[in-house]
């Protein structure tokens, strides 16, 4: 590529371009990582500060995705038009600084003001992220290069399982925060001086075509009134929804009705079941880039496939009396419930235009943690209270169970986005953009 198609800017190699993403893998990593160590040390904080399983599912799911959410708009119309490193740089540091912070609350209260602030750091991350993708990125291995990105998720939760498990173990929870945060800020410096903002429309051709951004009052119906973008959006929600929700209780589960340890159960779920959703992750968007060269609704098949049969494996292994066994057969759903990530965003990707991506992101990364990251680790922990005086011990496992039963929503929503997938990618394609263009 030369420097008169990058619009004058240095050209971006094949290995640039990896470097990049893999920098925004570690970044993203990080994200995840700081987000969920709290999974594996709410057992800890629970007895040391006298929570309820309620102020849990608070602290962790709907308090956090509020702030995270509703931030993600205002920043992603930020990353539209402005330099999109240094909206993630500085995104870094402030998570980074707060998951630290988390390390020193006294109380519920100090506890959910750190970890909002946590979310409120995390909103600068992911559409800034997609939309720098995007353009590194040409349509045809978006999904798989999302899928790449989208192992910051796997990845970040393994650590964050294993780091916290182990240093609370030996050290105290308080330790872990410390541990993980701070070494976030120092990313921050490297990735800034690193990586670069690519010309916006670089992987699609439109350098220097005027794009201005459109309106907020015109480009949210826009967004909102596309089919394809609507259902892949509450299909993700719905899948997030039961993710989060046992990504957050199953640790607790196993401590409290097996009787595991914290270490041994963070060192299962990390090396386990964490490796078989990054595997699902990376497998999702290589597999559906694949076949779609045959027939674009594959991008909405496989996360459907997925969705729908991991549900009988969740239910063999909740009932299941043997941890070992469980955590076994968790390593089936594990891996398919992570298909979804890089063919539906990656679609939305290609879908949206240059100028709207950050904020199509942000749109789809609302309606996904609104429902899933808020209500999912919410909703289980108040139904583990109410159910706790029915079944006495089991309370948390029926509550689980209950939330899987959104799979088949989730599925259902992937089966209706396949319907108006390709006309909506057929429209998209048309060179001339425009926020009528989807």
């Amino acid at each position: 590529m030369s420097a008169l198609e990058t619009g004058g800017a240095p050209p971006v190699t094949p290995r640039y371009r990896s470097y990049v993403l893999a920098m925004l893998v570690v970044v993203y990593v990080f994200n995840f990582l700081d987000r969920q160590i709290v999974t594996i040390l709410a057992e800890p904080i629970k007895l040391d500060l006298g929570l309820s399983d309620t102020q849990i599912g608070l602290m962790t799911g709907l308090a956090f995705a509020v702030f995270y959410t509703v931030l993600g708009i205002p920043i992603a119309r930020l990353a539209d038009r402005a330099n999109r490193t240094t909206i993630i740089t500085s995104a870094l540091v402030i998570w980074s600084g707060m998951t630290a912070l988390c390390g020193m609350a006294q109380n519920f209260a100090q506890m959910l003001a750190a970890r909002i602030g946590v979310g409120v750091g995390e909103a600068g991350c992911s559409p800034p992220a997609h939309s720098l993708i995007a353009d590194y990125y040409p349509a045809e291995s978006r999904a798989s290069a999302m899928s790449i990105y989208a192992l910051g998720i796997p990845i970040g939760s393994i650590l964050g399982l294993l780091a916290g498990g182990w240093i609370a173990e030996f050290y105290g929870w308080r330790a872990a925060f410390f541990i993980v945060g701070l070494p976030g800020i120092l990313l921050a410096v490297a990735f800034k001086l690193t990586v670069r903002e690519p010309l916006r429309g670089l992987s699609d051709g439109t350098v220097g075509v005027a794009t201005p951004q459109p309106p907020l009052r015109d480009t949210l119906p826009v967004l909102l009134k596309n089919r394809t973008i609507m259902h892949m959006a509450m299909g993700g929600a719905l899948t997030s929804f039961v993710g989060y929700g046992l990504g957050q209780w199953l640790p607790a589960f196993f401590i409290r009705v097996h009787e595991m340890g914290i270490a041994e159960t963070a060192t299962y779920f990390g090396l386990v079941l964490g490796v078989a959703s990054a595997i699902g992750t990376l497998l999702g968007g290589n597999i559906a880039d694949r076949l779609a060269r045959r027939d674009k609704r594959m991008y909405a098949w496989v996360p459907a496939a997925g969705v729908l049969a991991a549900f009988p494996f969740y239910v063999f292994a909740l009932m299941n009396n043997s941890p070992y066994v469980a955590i076994a057969v968790l390593v089936v759903p594990s891996l398919l419930n992570s298909l979804w990530l890089g063919p539906a965003f990656g679609t939305i990707q290609n879908i949206a235009p240059t100028r709207m991506r950050a904020l199509a992101s942000a749109v789809v990364l609302f309606i996904l943690n609104i429902i899933g990251l808020g209500l999912g680790p919410f909703l289980v922990g108040v139904l583990s209270d109410a159910l706790e005086g029915t079944f006495p011990g089991e309370g948390l496992r029926w509550a689980i169970l209950i939330a899987t039963a959104a799979y088949f929503w989730a599925g259902a929503h992937f089966l209706f986005a396949a319907r108006s997938l390709r006309e909506d990618l057929q429209r998209a394609s048309v060179p001339a953009e425009s926020a009528t263009a989807i």
